[in-house]
């Protein structure tokens, strides 16, 4: 669930100042079903909604809504429900609120958006773990041995390497298919990251392979003959094998699929890739990159890389 406002003007013409709180919900409810919105964040925000309408008297209407009462609302979450809100919750439920009020006021049907001017709270998530980059290549040596050892399994390594290449999801990872690989020539090998859904089209990207890959991966084709998929087990079984490599290095922090992600997206910047190379490669937009870079440049000082070239604008 993100914090992405709706901004359409694609309110029912039966809305008006006049109209009670809960019509209106449902008819936003609609219009994100029309809009291809996620269940799971049309639940929410339906949610967060519903709870303004339980704060709120019963009889006041959508036009009758101040910034106060939505002040007033915002306290309630904190400190008067009588409910943990965390920081989280808080700044997605208001969230909701602006969203809702600005596609009101935006199709017409408020003269005035009483959510404009309620201040988000921004919530600061950690910073992501990260491998060093003596971890990664320690990691990866791990993995390698694995794969040449006396009982050989090319899957970690062909699942590591490729994490460490492309800083795929997890999701991501589990969909591709054999014929997104393109391998005949190792040394223009790429994959096609694809998604089925039309709404994450934007997501869909070709990611160049190494050759070292490659090889790694007729390997484990041998041993494995996948027919379909790349790899065709469960996420989890996908995260043991990560794990498997955590046990073999005797590292504390766990290797994972987001690690690896992270790690990746690391290395390119210290390495000097340029930002907006590193946002494609990770499939984000624009304004999901600021967050991102901000956190990568942060992770680097912290590692003791002095980016001074790199900056905000770039």
């Amino acid at each position: 669930m993100t914090n992405q406002t709706i901004e359409s003007k694609g309110t029912p013409a039966h809305l008006h100042e006049g109209t009670h709180l809960q019509p209106a919900i449902q008819a936003w409810k609609f219009y994100l079903n029309d809009q291809g919105r996620s269940p799971y964040t049309i639940k929410a925000f339906i949610a967060d909604l519903k709870l303004l309408d339980t704060f709120l008297p019963p009889d006041k209407t959508i036009g009758e809504i101040t910034l106060k009462d939505l002040e007033n609302f915002t306290h309630w979450l904190e400190n008067e429900r009588g409910v943990p809100c965390s920081p989280k919750s808080l700044s997605r439920r208001i969230t909701s609120v602006k969203s809702f009020f600005r596609w009101l006021q935006r199709g017409g049907v408020l003269m005035v958006d009483p959510a404009d001017k309620l201040p988000q709270q921004t919530v600061t998530s950690p910073l992501p773990t990260v491998l060093t980059h003596p971890e990664m290549k320690t990691a990866l040596k791990t993995a390698e041995l694995m794969r040449t050892g006396d009982s050989p399994d090319a899957r970690p390594y062909t699942l590591l390497k490729l994490l460490m290449e492309t800083a795929i999801k997890k999701g991501e990872c589990r969909n591709i298919n054999l014929n997104h690989l393109e391998v005949e020539n190792p040394q223009e090998a790429f994959v096609f990251i694809r998604y089925t859904n039309p709404r994450y089209r934007y997501k869909e990207r070709k990611l160049p392979l190494s050759p070292e890959w490659v090889a790694a991966f007729n390997e484990y084709v041998e041993q494995y003959e996948p027919q379909e998929r790349l790899f065709p087990w469960t996420a989890r079984r996908l995260e043991y094998l990560l794990e498997d490599i955590t046990e073999a290095t005797g590292f504390e922090k766990r290797i994972s699929f987001d690690m690896c992600r992270w790690t990746s997206a690391l290395t390119d910047l210290i390495e000097g890739v340029e930002p907006d190379k590193i946002r494609q490669k990770l499939g984000v937009s624009k304004i999901q990159f600021r967050e991102v870079r901000r956190k990568l440049r942060r992770l680097a000082l912290e590692q003791g890389y002095d980016l001074a070239d790199d900056t905000e604008e770039a």
